[in-house]
């Protein structure tokens, strides 16, 4: 079996979010399950965009959709444990944002898991993926702290 590898692009950190794991967020395996790390990914995103004035469904005129997303997972984590996801944004080149996101331990640094997720702006009127507007960029590269 062939694993996915992410190179998580630390020095294109624009946000650090954290969150705990939840009860809920546990699976059958008594660990955080897909489900719920996927979900605490998009938390993390719309804290992360909503902080530069971009929120997933207004980024400048547009909104926003996933298109994929890959995992690495790395380790386990478990309620009640305290996480920490960074998200980085490298500079959009066409019509994706390619956004990381590391999930780590907080007090340890451990990582729990990388994600790739590419998500495209649409256009309203013809629900076709458009260009990345020029203030997204600029409001990304202003929030990058390494």
């Amino acid at each position: 079996m062939e694993r996915v590898k992410l190179d998580f692009p630390a020095e294109e950190v624009i946000h650090r979010h954290p969150l705990t794991v939840r009860v809920t967020d546990m699976n059958y395996g008594r660990h955080l399950g897909h489900d719920a790390l996927v979900s605490l990914l998009h938390e993390a995103r719309i804290q992360a965009f909503s902080a530069l004035d971009l929120p997933e469904w207004d980024m400048h005129g547009h909104p926003s959709v996933v298109a994929d997303i890959a995992v690495q997972y790395q380790s386990e984590a478990r309620w009640p444990d305290a996480l920490m996801i960074a998200t980085a944004v490298p500079e959009p080149q066409g019509k994706a944002l390619t956004i990381y996101q590391r999930i780590y331990q907080a007090e340890s640094q451990q990582v729990v898991a990388t994600a790739r997720i590419n998500q495209l702006l649409i256009d309203l009127a013809t629900g076709r993926p458009v260009e990345v507007p020029e203030q997204v960029k600029q409001a990304l590269s202003h929030a990058r702290c390494g």
